[in-house]
């Protein structure tokens, strides 16, 4: 391994908390590597149109900003390199290894960026219909449905939180618990009550419908067994998520009892030099907040290369 073969920052990620960082640390004149497992996206692609990015008053779409951010990281220099699956992480002495199915790559320091993989229905329609009344986030779609009739999958939190957070602009709220005991006590369960357009429905989503948008969802009632259908415009999958964070489990990194990956303000996790950002602290959950720890964690690691360079001429 020569010089030229060792890294001084490699992220993994390419969704916005990766691809900022990126920016970041090759406009500090970082010698940067992005590896994302699949094509260039992450979850804000899903989202057809965000509104809430400062800078963008007419909205912009989750796949034009993220192809923006991939432009402009590639234009400080960050090298990224798509379909590059990360398979483990050595931590040993000065330099961090990064292996993946086709080689592996040497580092002084690392941001881990992977995000959360959503809990998907698993149900007909559902990869259909994403992006076209499907959708995994409520504040960044619900708005488009207005006025209009919308299912909330879950029993958890989440589910209930998106219900809530729905009512206020949907005219009618299906909170379909999928099956399992809705998770709603003290003032949270008093605000749902408080709803009158909110409708608990004991059952699970067999299949969702339509024709070029979403139409309608096929239940299957608990106890009985029977089928019936819900006209609805839309429907938010809210089943939590899975940060995708075992490698780095087991490498050592410190993780939540959620798997959340723990980090300092700083975005340092338990490990010199090893830095985290995004979805996969489990923070805001938004394009923006992901951007702002990225942009920290690479503020972070060019102090730390710097520190590891300067020590290492004495």
């Amino acid at each position: 391994m020569t010089e030229k073969d060792i890294y001084d920052l490699i992220i993994i990620g390419a969704g916005p908390a990766g691809l900022a960082a990126g920016l970041y640390a090759a406009r500090f004149g970082l010698k940067t590597l992005i590896l994302e497992t699949q094509a260039i996206d992450g979850r804000a692609t899903e989202v057809s149109l965000i509104e809430n990015y400062p800078g963008f008053p007419e909205g912009i779409t989750g796949k034009d900003l993220i192809q923006r951010m991939y432009d402009q990281a590639s234009k400080f220099g960050a090298k990224i390199k798509p379909f590059k699956e990360v398979t483990d992480l050595k931590f040993n002495g000065k330099l961090k290894k990064v292996a993946t199915r086709k080689g592996a790559y040497h580092t002084l320091a690392l941001i881990i960026a992977t995000g959360t993989q959503r809990k998907k229905l698993r149900v007909p329609g559902e990869v259909e219909f994403l992006g076209r009344g499907v959708s995994y986030c409520s504040t960044c779609d619900g708005p488009f449905f207005k006025g209009l009739k919308v299912a909330v999958v879950g029993h958890g939190e989440e589910a209930v939180m998106d219900a809530l957070f729905l009512a206020d602009m949907a005219k009618k709220v299906y909170l379909v618990t999928h099956g399992k005991e809705l998770k709603a006590f003290g003032t949270m369960k008093q605000r749902l009550l408080e709803k009158s357009n909110i409708e608990t429905v004991n059952g699970s989503v067999a299949a969702i419908l339509g024709e070029n948008v979403v139409k309608a969802i096929k239940i299957i009632e608990a106890g009985t067994r029977l089928e019936t259908l819900i006209d609805v415009n839309g429907v938010f999958i809210a089943l939590g998520g899975i940060p995708m964070t075992e490698i780095v489990k087991k490498a050592g990194i410190a993780v939540d009892n959620g798997g959340c990956i723990i980090v300092d303000r700083w975005q340092r996790t338990n490990i010199e030099g090893i830095f985290a950002a995004g979805d996969c602290t489990c923070g805001g959950m938004q394009v923006i907040t992901a951007a702002g720890e990225g942009a920290m964690a690479a503020l972070k690691a060019s102090a730390y290369v710097k520190r590891m360079e300067a020590s290492s001429r004495v």
